[in-house]
């Protein structure tokens, strides 16, 4: 009976066992069917150098695959046919000239094989000279500042920021397509354009990279580095900083929209017309509220990934603005410490970044949001005097 009795019980937990093995392995077809467009090569190349650098993945890849295939061959036959069981022994000597010449030779044909293509297509995407169209970038925690220096745009300068809601990022909204990957301005270049983007950076080391034109270039505070692309298609790209540059190091997506000439040219003045029918009056007197809603809208874009939306902050590294001492002290020190940020921290400096009356709405709102309205009003004009224009 207690031997039955086992037995029925074996059988059953291998019952489970092998129903439990056929949900793992349904539930496993399932997920491979659902990430089944997931892409696990390089992006589909935009621009003539793109597909140069793709080729030559793809070459090295086939290199490797032969290399990989031909080492494991030779391992695998040696271990099954040369095995102590069949009787062999291992071979008593200590050099072989013609192997040693043979694993020099072949591997150093292989390298310079590899080194003329690799070598021809680094001198090419060196290449800036001759662009006809010449892009200043600078990189900020977590943003990026486009200034158009030549062609029909010349003139034009404005921030890229992150436009992923912050409801997604906190997961009280379901994502997005573009999650993460999507700005409020993109980069709007034209198609079949040489464009020459020079990239430098404001704190810390940043990388502007778009892996459809097979450019990535680190923007170097105090340096000037240059790098170029000429896209050969119309449409949205999309890349992201890809150094570690920061708590939101994640969220600075790079975006460039590739147009036609004409689109370009059209679009390069609507935008100056938008930017002289925007151009402020620093000696225009604003009303309290006036500036609040205008200073809600700044921090939104440029303080609240740090400080909280609900000026809670992050303790330590980044402290709460609802009560504090440079908030609630003399104007002045705030505006500095917003300007000129504080050395030594992550608290950067946005006297570059924003205009005098972004500034003074920003302080004004600080100082009047949350728990501390202190009812104080900061003019743009008090901004343009501290700058010493």
């Amino acid at each position: 009976m207690a031997r039955n009795s086992h037995k029925n019980c074996s059988a059953m937990h291998w019952r489970r066992g092998y129903a439990g093995l056929l949900m793992a392995g349904l539930l496993g077809a399932l997920s491979g069917a659902a990430n089944a467009a997931w892409e696990i090569n390089l992006q589909e190349p935009a621009s003539a150098l793109a597909r140069r650098v793709y080729d030559l993945h793809t070459l090295l890849l086939w290199v490797i695959v032969v290399i990989f295939i031909g080492v494991f061959a030779v391992v695998a036959y040696s271990l099954v046919f040369h095995r102590k069981s069949k009787g062999h022994k291992a071979a008593d000597f200590h050099e072989n000239t013609k192997v040693e010449v043979a694993w020099t030779i072949v591997p150093l044909l292989i390298l310079i094989a590899i080194a003329i293509p690799s070598t021809s297509a680094l001198v090419q995407m060196r290449d800036t000279s001759q662009p006809d169209l010449t892009i200043k970038a600078t990189g900020h925690q977590w943003k990026w500042n486009y200034e158009y220096l030549t062609g029909d745009a010349a003139g034009l300068k404005y921030m890229s920021v992150l436009a992923t809601p912050r409801d997604q990022i906190e997961n009280k909204a379901p994502k997005g397509e573009h999650y993460l990957l999507e700005v409020d301005r993109p980069l709007v270049v034209p198609v079949g354009k040489k464009v020459r983007m020079l990239l430098t950076a404001s704190d810390v080391i940043h990388s502007w990279s778009v892996p459809a034109f097979a450019v990535k270039t680190d923007a170097v505070p105090g340096f000037l580095r240059d790098t170029w692309f000429r896209a050969e298609k119309e449409g949205t790209y999309r890349g992201q900083c890809s150094e570690l540059c920061g708590k939101d190091h994640g969220f600075m997506p790079v975006v460039v929209e590739v147009v036609s000439a004409e689109k370009f040219a059209a679009w390069a003045a609507d935008q100056k017309k938008t930017m002289a029918a925007a151009s402020e009056d620093p000696a225009k007197v604003w009303k309290l509220d006036e500036l609040v809603a205008h200073g809600e809208k700044v921090y939104t874009a440029n303080c609240a990934a740090c400080h909280q939306p609900t000026g809670q902050g992050l303790p330590p590294v980044f402290p709460a603005l609802d009560g504090s001492k440079i908030v609630k002290g003399p104007k002045k020190d705030h505006l500095d410490r917003v300007m000129n940020g504080k050395p030594g921290t992550a608290m950067a400096a946005f006297a570059a970044q924003l205009s005098d009356t972004d500034v003074a709405a920003v302080v004004a709102y600080e100082r009047n949001a949350w728990n501390n309205k202190l009812g104080e009003v900061i003019q743009p004009a008090e901004v343009k005097a501290l700058r010493g224009k």
